[in-house]
């Protein structure tokens, strides 16, 4: 007993202030990772769905710009002045938000492709993500469909140049964007015209689609942007570089076209038929200053073809059925109809109006469908 009462009572103290900054460390860790992970998974979940498709937003959303734009600073006189007094009305910084919300959507999307073009520097220690991100950005130049929209954030910046509220015509600033701008899309001419007839795997008889005439599109809107400026030969240039190809393509898409050389969901595209000549006419009446027989002769040729499509609502019933990213075809061909139209009449006005401001809505209220997961291409790269 006494043996026992001699012996030295041991107390543990703990500390709780050293416990709890250790616990609370250890729980804020996880937590810092977790966002970051769900981030980065989020982003690898939009960089794998997106693809050059998606530039259609953009390029409607400047062709908005440049036609509220033309129709404000149109004369008096014509038979839109109605429409355009109503615009007066507006207060300025309307313009101003639809612009800025083209501009917006292009740095963003151009943001997001250049991203995923270097993709390599980012998932550096991800050798397979690597190389599917890459394979991915080899499909869109290797797509019939796909690699010709690479067109689309050129010919958008130079829609935004011509409706820019701050940049005035004749200035060195509108000088060097307009370089920075065209100089991409003669580039991308230089690559695709060479392989329409050196190329077999790539000569246009076996690769033309409606959106080969995106090209074609971006020469002119190139040739408008020059005519503003007053340059009249680099207008030209880029005017009949344009206009030789659209009726080599015009030709060949009229021989092998037909709704079922492609996928249903992209059948919006044929829109762009009609959406060659409404540039080519804008562009030639932007170069003589007037709206004389040549211009004339390319509206009614687009709207014809317009209402040759109109007419058949049974090939684009499939492609209705749910939101895809391809709807966006729609609109910018449309704005260019309407961009011509204010000489003749308001339906084409409204038109275009009431498809833009549709596709706009029905896209914020369905914006998941933008990006769905079972995208047929992607779905066949991923099993390639």
């Amino acid at each position: 007993m006494a043996t026992q009462a001699l012996r030295p009572e041991i107390e543990l103290v703990v500390d709780d202030t050293t416990t709890s900054n250790v616990i609370s460390h250890s729980n804020h860790e996880p937590t810092s990772l977790m966002v970051a992970k769900r981030s980065l998974t989020s982003l690898n979940s939009i960089l794998t769905k997106f693809h050059a498709g998606y530039f259609r937003i953009s390029l409607s959303l400047g062709g908005q710009a440049l036609w509220w734009k033309t129709l404000i600073e149109s004369p008096t006189h014509d038979v839109t002045s109605a429409l355009r007094r109503l615009l007066c009305t507006l207060p300025s910084s309307a313009f101003l938000a639809l612009w800025s919300l083209a501009l917006f959507t292009l740095v963003l999307l151009s943001l997001l492709y250049l991203l995923r073009c270097l993709i390599v520097f980012i998932f550096i220690s991800l050798p397979a993500r690597c190389l599917f991100f890459f394979r991915m950005v080899k499909a869109d130049f290797l797509h019939p469909v796909r690699v010709n929209y690479l067109f689309a954030p050129w010919i958008s910046w130079l829609l935004l140049l011509q409706s820019a509220p701050f940049v005035a015509p004749k200035t060195p600033t509108y000088l060097v964007m307009w370089w920075v701008f065209a100089v991409p899309v003669v580039v991308l001419d230089v690559k695709f015209y060479g392989q329409w007839f050196t190329k077999v795997k790539r000569f246009l008889s076996t690769v033309a689609n409606p959106t080969s005439q995106m090209s074609v599109i971006g020469n002119l809107v190139g040739a408008q942007a020059a005519a503003n400026m007053g340059w009249k030969e680099r207008a030209v240039c880029l005017f009949s570089l344009g206009m030789v190809h659209y009726l080599v393509l015009f030709v060949t898409l009229y021989q092998r076209s037909g709704g079922d050389r492609l996928p249903v969901l992209l059948r919006p595209v044929f829109f762009l038929f009609f959406a060659a000549p409404s540039v080519a006419s804008l562009a030639s009446e932007f170069m003589v200053g007037t709206f004389d027989t040549a211009s004339k002769m390319l509206f009614f040729l687009s709207l014809v073809l317009f209402t040759s499509l109109i007419c058949r609502p049974t090939l684009f019933r499939r492609s209705m059925r749910r939101l895809n990213v391809a709807w966006w075809a729609y609109s910018f061909p449309i704005t260019a109809l309407a961009l011509l139209s204010t000489n003749y009449m308001h339906l084409l006005l409204a038109l275009s109006v009431l498809v833009y401001l549709f596709l706009t809505f029905f896209t914020l209220l369905n914006s998941k469908m933008l990006l769905p997961d079972n995208d047929p291409i992607i779905a066949s790269l991923l099993i390639s």
